[in-house]
């Protein structure tokens, strides 16, 4: 946020307050540009405290060089490590955002899965692109039932992944039902919670 100060026509920026605008504003009244340019690199290591987020790479140093000529109303003079900024920079209108049109066949998967399903086109062998096949079957079952609460039948996911590949991935849905390809391994809570419990009988006795 910045302000205009109509008694001295500079840019007062608040979030370094009114002490550091009057520092910038003493250091234009140095008349040598060696000393001016050493109080100068001073005062920006001053705002950079004074704004702990702010890192030390050159992007933010930059900034913080920006923001002490802007200050200064472009007119301070110094051997400064980066170029002053244009003066249209206070009315320059920030770039709009582009946004990402490409249609998604199905929502409820989003683009990544488009994006593996290519990386399964393009894997070198059938044993890989079957491999693919169930990797994305597991996620895409698992983002279905995310998206709709409800279960969804495997022939439903293989006809999703022959038509998001334009149907160069393909699978046998007998081979996945009767093997279960895409169901998600998880630990038997019960019968691991009933081998502890017959543990536990044996040292009872």
């Amino acid at each position: 946020m910045f302000e205009y100060n109509t008694s001295k026509s500079n840019v007062i920026l608040k979030e370094y307050g009114r002490n550091v605008q009057k520092l910038a504003e003493h250091i234009m009244t140095i008349e040598d540009k060696d000393k001016r340019t050493r109080y100068a690199t001073t005062l920006i290591e001053l705002m950079r405290q004074l704004n702990p987020s702010v890192r030390e790479n050159n992007e933010t140093t930059q900034k913080l060089w920006d923001d002490l000529f802007i200050m200064t109303n472009f007119e301070l003079d110094v051997d400064a490590p980066f170029p002053m900024p244009e003066v249209d920079i206070l009315t320059k209108k920030p770039k709009r955002l582009s946004y990402n049109t490409d249609p998604v066949t199905y929502k409820h998967y989003g683009k990544n899965i488009e994006k593996l399903i290519d990386k399964a086109i393009a894997a070198e062998t059938e044993e890989e692109r079957k491999g693919a096949i169930i990797y994305l079957g597991k996620l895409m079952k698992g983002f279905y039932q995310t998206w709709n609460k409800e279960n969804v039948d495997d022939a439903v996911i293989i006809k999703n992944i022959k038509e998001i590949s334009g149907g160069k991935l393909d699978i046998s849905t007998e081979d996945v039902k009767n093997n279960n390809l895409f169901e998600s391994q998880k630990p038997n809570r019960s019968s691991k919670g009933r081998r502890s419990s017959g543990s536990n009988n044996r040292r009872k006795k």
